[in-house]
């Protein structure tokens, strides 16, 4: 049973089976430069930073990536970026693409590191696709105080 064929171009749904509906895309037909599809992979780049007693860790899901696509670099200092990019599939002329979700496209991010980061210890490793970037902290010297007696 359809729910509203002539809306949905005729395609089949099953109202009680959430995998049967093929969503309709109102964009589907349109063209979009080339530029926004760059920013759909910087767009999907997702980025957690925890801070522990020792260090700021920082870990990008960057699935089918090689850890030679990928860049960790600090800049001015006291900014963190990591960047790379997803490279198209290639095309074959006789295949036929039902749907294409995966992002492709270049990808930065940037982080500014709070001043008690210690930007030369930075340590990066990837595993399964996430990349782990461990920034090690200093240990903030607490001010001095001294008494002075006053006179009088």
């Amino acid at each position: 049973m359809s729910l509203i064929p002539s809306l949905f171009g005729g395609r089949r749904s099953n109202v009680y089976d959430p995998f049967s509906l093929d969503v309709w895309d109102p964009f589907k037909d349109f063209s979009f430069p080339e530029s926004g599809r760059e920013n759909s992979a910087f767009v999907s780049t997702r980025v957690d930073w925890k801070e522990t007693p020792e260090a700021h860790v920082f870990r990008a899901d960057i699935p089918g990536l090689k850890k030679e696509e990928v860049k960790v670099e600090i800049e001015d200092d006291n900014v963190l970026q990591i960047s790379g990019e997803r490279n198209v599939e290639k095309e074959d002329k006789n295949d036929r693409w039902h749907r294409v979700e995966r992002s492709s496209g270049k990808f930065l991010r940037r982080f500014r590191l709070p001043e008690n980061a210690k930007v030369d210890k930075v340590k990066a490793s990837m595993e399964n696709g996430v990349l782990t970037v461990t920034v090690p902290k200093e240990e903030v010297k607490k001010a001095e105080v001294k008494a002075i007696e006053i006179s009088g």
